[in-house]
């Protein structure tokens, strides 16, 4: 299949069309010296991503269950990664790579295929890429992970990271050094939290937002660090330790408090044929960081963000599956022509953003496989064939 032709049905319904290249933040570019050179840095593990969905019903000890479908991609903090770059930002990331097949895979899939800077990360010899196999399976997940400790400091990772306007870490009761100086520099901390197997959330852990600019986590995670009894309540009491507080609610959408600008914002989510969930929070996260560094009003910032979220779901795999402004086009002149009068009107602001000259090109579209990978000296760009 060539670069550029339009899709045939088989890869259009496993992977997002995403298309050419978008800016959204051109007309903010300054163009000045002192401007950072890209939108957003991140630091953390690439894994190789193994994801069955499809399952005729949950695994048990002793049995064996067929899957309808099945995909590999980067996992990890590549889910973010590609996430923002498929939606315009400027995107680094620092990360230890293996010279294993997995490790291949991962570093032409975000290089190449998706345009992430990788000036910053490492390839390691004789050390074996982190792998996780996830199933999807009753609307949520399970996942199996095989991983060596990365032999590559974060120390080192950071020092060669490029200077950007925003940086993306998991909240810690103390951050990495390297995102205390980016803060301390003028960078937008992002932030969310993963779960606490302890079960304690500890408001410790809370102490880090002094560094943040944004904070987001699930509805859970919110009520349990807080101690509060809903999401809202939760959402007010992180507005009075952050500048931007975001509670995620799944298909119930999304509740946030901007306190630098006085904005708050409650949005309904999007229900859409769900393939795979795993990695719609990081799509989400990468949507509302885009709309923020864009100033975007903060009821836009979600909408946006809930959108994206839900179109990722319909494909397979965390990274791969995030989709790109054709995607977003295509489902707004859909939902037009369903005549939908509160969509119409709650996404009436995407008439503007869209990009009014797009292509669902096979250019920047990785599909979720390793295994039947085209030439490259028979493309334009780099397509990958899906399974």
């Amino acid at each position: 299949m060539m670069a550029g032709n339009a899709p045939d049905e088989r890869a259009a319904e496993q992977a997002p069309m995403v298309g050419e290249p978008h800016d959204p933040l051109l007309s903010l570019r300054s163009g000045r010296s002192d401007e950072p050179e890209f939108d957003l840095a991140l630091i953390g593990t690439v894994f190789f991503d193994i994801v069955f969905t499809g399952l005729g019903g949950d695994p048990h000890p002793g049995t064996e269950v067929h899957a309808q479908g099945m995909g590999s991609c980067p996992g990890g903090t590549a889910n973010l990664a590609v996430a923002a770059a498929r939606l315009g930002l400027r995107t680094t990331l620092a990360s230890a790579f293996g010279e294993d097949v997995y490790g291949d895979f991962c570093w032409e899939t975000l290089e190449t295929g998706e345009r992430v800077d990788l000036s910053a990360s490492y390839r390691v010899p004789d050390w074996h890429s982190p792998v996780t196999v996830s199933a999807a399976y009753a609307g949520d997940r399970s996942m199996m992970t095989h991983e060596h400790e990365a032999p590559v400091p974060v120390a080192d990772l950071a020092a060669r990271l490029p200077q950007s306007a925003a940086v993306f870490a998991p909240l810690s009761t103390r951050f990495p050094t390297w995102v205390r100086d980016r803060a301390a520099a003028g960078a937008l901390v992002f932030a969310d939290v993963g779960w606490d197997s302890t079960l304690v959330w500890s408001e410790e852990t809370l102490a880090g937002l002094e560094h943040c600019h944004a904070f987001m986590p699930n509805t859970r995670e919110a009520i349990a660090y807080t101690r509060q009894d809903d999401p809202r309540g939760a959402c007010k009491a992180l507005a009075e330790r952050v500048p931007l507080a975001v509670v995620t609610r799944g298909d119930h959408g999304a509740i946030a408090i901007d306190s630098g600008t006085g904005e708050e914002a409650e949005v309904d989510g999007l229900a859409m044929d769900a393939v795979d969930p795993t990695g719609a929070g990081d799509v989400f996260g990468a949507a509302l960081m885009m709309g923020t560094l864009a100033g975007w009003p903060l009821s836009q910032r979600l909408r946006l963000a809930n959108l994206c979220a839900a179109l990722s779901v319909q494909y397979i795999g965390g990274s791969l599956s995030a989709p790109g402004w054709a995607d977003i086009a295509i489902w707004y002149a859909q939902m037009r022509a369903v005549g939908d009068k509160r969509l119409r009107s709650e996404y009436a602001f995407l008439g503007d953003l869209i990009p009014t000259q797009w292509r669902p090109t096979l250019d920047r579209r990785s599909v979720a496989t390793i295994g039947l990978r085209t030439r490259a000296d028979s493309l334009e760009g780099n397509g990958v064939d899906s399974e």
